[in-house]
């Protein structure tokens, strides 16, 4: 493990901002999350950015459909990505929009820099036409017949069947996929990115051979793309960079009606949204930052210690390793010190994901059911490796290893010990004896060399590695039994011994699996008493004395009906009649889903204070505490019932993701949960909803 400090500038991939994110998104981000986390673990400064995608004629014509702007259409799509990233445990230090105007800046400026290089070139091009929608089209709205292999319906830039890369025009028997019609040519001045001059070639050669940079299938795979055949055909071509109005996109300096082309300017929003990042004063005072100089954008980028990281699916290979790197190299800007590709998630043996035929996962659906968030992390870290392959979702596989792994070996550890130490030892560890220091030791010997395949991307081994650990450990629970030595006269002292031992090493396991697992190790810290833990504080017990917290229970197993709904395909809806009357109340709403009921977010609040409200007779302002690190404001009905100092203290229940509702009085972020009869007038009462003792704010209920 690195002693000297190291500095990361760290991205994803960008979504396009016409949809949702899906799964694909997400195991990405946890892949670059794990790996960024496993970083500050070291003690590294990490600047982790995103951004979306928001350019190009896709956007413009689905904006156009829904009667939006792109500005409009693009801004409500960024509006739903929190819930996403929030819901999996992944954080990003920053999400921008390659609309922003960082990026307009830096696009242009970067053109300008490789045109004053001598690698801008411009020529009159024959381009495909849309007679009826009387505009050019882009190359993703052109299909038709690969040129190299043959395959039918791939796209006007790229064949996703034999990975070709080529022209528009070169597609057999083309169509435009807006319309249908058949496109016609017609010419127009294009600006291109000259990524044939020999100067690129040269740079791109050496670039990619750098050892470390790239992984050796995705060197492989553009070694093909370097290559001619004897008649001199293939190799790099010039990069068409230009598109023409009407686009929605950033307009190329002094080229009235033209605009960049989305694959220039979208790398360089990761660019953009680190300066945004920088310029908004996140990037000294994030809550990860090491202390340290507040530095400019500029100067950061500048910094030749940092290296620049980059997370992509195989797809998009060949903007990543060619195009990318030499417009920066060109421009006069640092390259990618590394670019991490990986391959595809498919379900059940390699099939590609079905909403329809119910094969596939929408991980909004995953969250809404009520499933562990990090069951997924841990079960896509178990399957990724550093290679360029698919991982592959088996329902059957998942299930297994999340309640063999996480809850019968690593959880077992802890809840098998805990109670003892709570109960015997008023939660003191005691005294470890030579038996446990040896076991200690192996566990803390383990853990630079589990940081380091987790630092190689090598998750699938490092996960293997760990539950290899813990077996060692449930070993040792299963030789010394510490429910037997509870048993025996004079067996108090080897008791306290064996169940420190286990409290000791549980530690460490959760330090290994920290990347994976954040919340899950918030929670043990909590409740070990223990700092947040790094890979240096892990090789370093608690010790004799040191007081942890009450166990409770830290992960429920797999629910085997609830991932059963979560591949259940989309039913057609159905009127349903309504329900006879419930005596003494009022009709039975109308049948729902579990799907539906999984939408309504109930947790459990603190009323932190209680106040009548100033001109109602039959309002309270509460203000609760929801888990969240800060307090809501929430007006109720219950005046004629509760006395506002009555429920100061108390827990309740609250709707937590119902719309901020403006009132007469204030805002009001949520719904506390009462109970009334249908017929208040005969029968008044409002009961507010008390949880049990035991429920903490935050909770959710379900």
């Amino acid at each position: 493990m690195s002693s000297t400090p190291r500095r990361f500038f760290v991205t994803t991939a960008l979504p396009y901002a016409n949809g949702h994110f899906h799964i694909g998104h997400i195991m990405e981000y946890i892949q670059a999350d794990i790996w960024v986390r496993m970083q500050r673990m070291h003690g590294h400064e990490v600047h982790f950015v995103g951004a979306d995608d928001a350019h190009g004629a896709p956007i413009m014509i689905a904006a156009e459909k829904a009667g939006k702007t792109p500005q409009q259409f693009v801004a409500e799509i960024a509006a739903g990505r929190a819930q996403y990233l929030d819901g999996f445990h992944i954080r990003f230090d920053n999400w921008h929009s390659t609309d922003g105007p960082e990026n307009h800046e830096l696009a242009q400026r970067i053109y300008l820099d490789l045109k004053a290089n001598g690698l801008i070139a411009t020529r009159t091009i024959e381009q495909f036409f849309d007679p009826e929608k009387a505009m050019f089209l882009p190359d993703r709205f052109i299909k038709g017949e690969c040129p190299k292999c043959g395959a039918a319906d791939q796209y006007g830039d790229s064949c996703e069947s034999c990975g070709a890369v080529y022209a528009p025009t070169e597609l057999k028997n083309p169509y435009s996929a807006l319309s249908g019609a058949t496109p016609v040519l017609r010419s127009s001045e294009h600006y291109f990115f000259k990524l044939s001059d020999p100067r690129c070639i040269e740079f791109l050669e050496n670039w990619t051979a750098e050892p470390g940079r790239l992984q050796p299938e995705v060197l492989n795979k553009i070694k093909e793309w370097f290559a001619k055949d004897e008649q001199g055909n293939g190799g790099l071509g010039d990069w068409d960079i230009s598109r023409d109005a009407p686009y929605f996109g950033i307009e190329i300096p002094d080229a009235p009606g033209k605009y960049f082309y989305v694959w220039l300017d979208a790398p360089i929003g990761y660019l953009a949204s680190l300066k945004n990042h920088f310029d908004k004063g996140q990037a000294a005072n994030h809550w990860h930052a090491p202390s340290r100089t507040t530095q400019s954008y500029d100067e950061f980028v500048a910094d030749p210690a940092v290296e620049q990281v980059h997370f992509i699916g195989k797809d998009i290979t060949y903007f990543h390793t060619l195009f990318w790197p030499a417009m920066l190299h060109f421009s006069g800007r640092k390259t990618p010190t590394q670019v991490n590709v990986h391959g595809f998630i498919t379900v059940n043996g390699g099939q590609k994901m079905s909403k329809s035929r119910g094969t596939g996962i929408d991980p909004l659906k995953y969250l809404r059911l009520g499933l562990n968030p990090e069951w997924l992390r841990y079960y896509l870290a178990a399957k990724l490796n550093s290679r360029v392959e698919d991982v592959d979702f088996n329902p059957d596989d998942f299930v297994a290893r999340v309640n063999s792994d996480l809850i019968g070996k690593y959880i077992n550890i802890a809840s098998r010990a805990a109670g003892f130490i709570g109960k015997r030892f008023g939660g003191q560890l005691g005294t470890i004896s030579a038996d446990g220091e040896t076991l200690l030791d192996a566990l803390q010997q383990a853990v630079p060399g589990v940081a380091e395949l987790l630092a190689e991307r090598e998750y699938g081994k490092a996960v293997r590695e760990v539950m290899a650990l813990a077996d060692r450990v449930n070993e040792y629970v299963d030789a010394n039994k510490p429910w037997e030595l509870a048993k025996q006269a004079g067996m108090e002292a080897r008791l306290h011994d064996v169940c420190t031992t286990c409290i000791e090493c549980f530690r460490v396991l959760t330090a290994l699996l920290k990347p994976v697992l954040p919340a899950l190790a918030a929670q043990v810290e909590d409740f070990l008493r223990c700092e947040p833990l790094t890979y240096a504080n892990a090789t370093v017990a608690l010790g004799a004395g040191h007081t942890i917290g009450t166990y409770q229970h830290l992960m429920q197993r797999v629910d085997v009906k609830l991932l059963e709904a979560l591949f259940e395909p989309p039913a057609a809806p159905a009127a349903t009649p309504a329900a006879p009357a419930v005596p003494g109340g009022e009709p039975m709403a109308e049948t729902i889903s579990i799907d539906d009921f999984a939408k309504i977010d109930l947790r459990i609040a603190r009323i932190e204070a209680c106040e009548a409200v100033e001109g109602s007779t039959k309002l309270l302002r509460l203000t609760l505490d929801v888990g969240e690190g800060r307090t809501r404001n929430v007006f109720s009905g219950i005046a004629s019932m509760y006395r506002p100092e009555d429920l100061v203290g108390k827990l309740t229940v609250v709707v937590a993701n119902l719309a901020p509702r403006k009132m007469k009085f204030g805002v009001s972020e949520g719904m506390v949960l009462a109970a009334s009869h249908a017929d208040e007038q005969s029968q008044p009462g409002i009961y507010v909803l008390h949880p049990w003792p035991g429920a903490q704010p935050g909770m959710r209920v379900r």
